[in-house]
């Protein structure tokens, strides 16, 4: 029965924000930040921020990473608690080159920026370059089983609307403001 108590005790003291660092580090790069459920996502989910930002950013260290992705998410981590100026420079690591840019991306990168920077002309002159893109011809966006999702065109246009209804609050507030992207098919009651 000791022995429980001091497991407990022990688990209690290290809080939610304790997590095994050679273990994430050790992770390849899907289990550690497409896992919606792990990896540094479980920091998140704990109210860590600022332990998953400075997890990733050792992440990326360690693995000698530049996968504009893992640039985003910590940037969006140091955005959720305040950290704007760094936020705003790793956002600018995370754009892609024009040819590769199927979907938008570098659009909701400069809105981003903008709603960040309180800089409304180029949020919404960022917000019209994504509304105005074509949805490119075979494009399917599949979940994490493989299987095509139904979403919304253009992505991340949910992400500008809750930026533009929530203008001025702080980016974790604004970005809480986002309808979801996805679909929902209600099938028809009889």
């Amino acid at each position: 029965m000791l022995i429980i108590a001091l497991i407990a005790q022990a688990a209690l003291a290290a809080g939610p924000c304790h997590y095994d660092r050679a273990a994430m580090l050790a992770l390849d790069q899907a289990a550690f930040d497409q896992d919606m459920t792990g990896g540094w996502r479980k920091l998140e989910q704990n109210g860590c921020e600022a332990e998953a930002a400075d997890l990733i950013r050792d992440w990326r260290i360690a693995h000698k990473a530049q996968d504009t992705i893992l640039f985003w998410h910590e940037g969006q981590l140091r955005a959720d608690i305040g950290q704007t100026a760094q936020a705003i420079a790793l956002f600018r690591q995370s754009y892609k080159p024009a040819a590769k840019d199927r979907i938008g991306w570098n659009h909701y990168v400069d809105g981003t920026i903008a709603f960040l920077d309180h800089d409304r002309a180029a949020f919404d002159a960022a917000r019209a370059r994504l509304a105005a893109l074509p949805q490119p011809a075979g494009f399917a966006f599949n979940g994490p089983d493989g299987k095509p999702l139904p979403i919304r065109w253009p992505l991340n246009m949910n992400v500008f609307e809750g930026f533009d209804r929530c203008w001025g609050q702080p980016y974790k507030a604004a970005y809480a403001c986002a309808t979801p992207m996805r679909v929902v098919h209600v099938p028809d009651r009889k």
